[in-house]
């Protein structure tokens, strides 16, 4: 009897740990699990805005894949994905295709620019490794080539951050940190710099708690960071970016754009025939697309609604930790015969933004944190992750051991 395939694509939060899950509770015999993605590492998209802003190296992101998978148990094939092409339950590989009885997928998100015109070709975005190892390498590109040059442009200091979500928030609060030491290195007033954060809602961190948002925007603001809240991007340019606030418009000048402003799901979704909402599946209770008793969604692809207030939640690193527990205990059960599946219910334990070096705001239940406990806090949480993952010898070599 052949033993039924199961294909996970993407090894992003959701899809590496249900790989990992899969290989503790799964017997020998039970499955043929494939885990496919394009590098041959995992990285923490949450620890990206980091090395954007160049306070942490871009490989203590990367963790090897082959550091927590046991290859004799889950096969990793180091590929690009094409196409799903479901009716015939198959892949379809740069370099191949797969088969599958069973497919995970967790294929991580794009930016989302909602129309901007010229935003995707002018703005750099914080997306993986290679696209912060860019961003970081280019600002420090312009503040090295500040002083040669003649006419001193200002637009070379000027740093533009669209959108002050939560990635939005932590890399100008990476940036708060980072701006004085390249001042200090190539020998530039610091009053020359200015690094501008642009958001369209009427506040930054949209429906966080309204306390800790003041908190962290007049922290923020303290250390040179300048907010232009409910002002729109209307366009960016090769020279910086038109804004618009109340039908006025304004042109800022800026060698340096960085649009953290939305995700999308992966696109090969939506081009694969998935029905989607911004490239996003609505999953059903058990994760498993509608339509489909063998195609399961976690991570940045699926769609989840709350039904307390009807709208989707966000697609977190936590959500999509906790779905690929779900859709392992899923798997297994239909893999066992079982077809009484598990209902996916998100269990929001915190939220934490870190502001830079020391500094952070977040919940925990009901308790508002601030300072150095909300970053102290950020720590446990990333160190916790790495846990689950790889347990105490990942937390040893990847971890931020230390909390204070």
């Amino acid at each position: 009897m052949n033993k039924p395939k199961i294909v996970i694509l993407g090894a992003g939060y959701g899809g590496i740990m249900t790989a990992v899950r899969l290989q503790k509770q799964m017997g020998g015999n039970e499955a043929e699990v494939i885990l496919v993605n394009k590098h041959n590492y995992h990285y923490q998209t949450t620890w990206l805005h980091e090395p954007a802003a160049g306070t942490l190296h871009h490989d203590r992101t990367r963790i090897l894949i082959k550091d927590v998978i046991n290859e004799n148990k889950i096969t990793f094939v180091q590929d690009t994905v094409v196409e799903i092409k479901h009716e015939e339950q198959k892949v379809i590989l740069e370099n191949g295709e797969l088969a599958y009885d069973y497919l995970v997928v967790a294929l991580g998100f794009e930016p989302e620019t909602f129309g901007i015109e010229g935003l995707r070709e002018n703005a750099f975005s914080i997306r993986s490794v290679d696209s912060v190892r860019k961003i970081r390498e280019h600002i420090e590109y312009e503040f090295a080539s500040y002083n040669n040059d003649v006419e001193k442009k200002p637009e070379r200091l000027t740093i533009i951050v669209g959108g002050a979500g939560f990635t939005g928030i932590e890399f100008v609060g990476e940036l708060a940190d980072r701006v004085p030491e390249l001042c200090k290195e190539f020998d530039i007033d610091p009053k020359e710099v200015r690094v501008i954060n642009v958001e369209a809602a009427p506040t930054v961190l949209p429906g966080f708690d309204p306390e800790l948002v003041e908190y962290a925007q007049n922290l923020l603001e303290r250390k040179g960071i300048e907010f232009k809240i409910g002002t729109m991007i209307k366009k960016c340019t090769e020279e910086g970016v038109i804004l618009s606030k109340d039908d006025v418009e304004e042109e800022i000048k800026s060698n340096t754009v960085v649009w953290t402003g939305g995700v999308r799901g992966n696109s090969i979704v939506e081009n694969s025939g998935f029905e989607t909402m911004r490239g996003r599946i609505k999953v059903e209770k058990d994760l498993r697309a509608p339509g489909f008793e063998n195609v399961f969604v976690v991570g940045d692809c699926a769609l989840l609604i709350n039904e307390e207030n009807d709208r989707p939640y966000p697609p977190t690193a936590q959500i999509a930790i906790q779905q690929a527990y779900t859709c392992t205990n899923n798997l297994l059960k239909l893999v066992r015969g079982n077809e009484e599946l598990e209902t996916f219910k998100p269990e929001i334990k915190g939220t934490v933004a870190s502001l830079g070096e020391g500094e952070a705001i977040g919940t925990v239940g009901t308790k508002k944190l601030y300072g150095s406990t909300a970053s102290m806090m950020k720590k446990l949480i990333d160190n916790r992750y790495l846990f689950l993952l790889g347990g105490p010898r990942l937390v040893l070599k990847k971890g931020k051991l230390k909390l204070f």
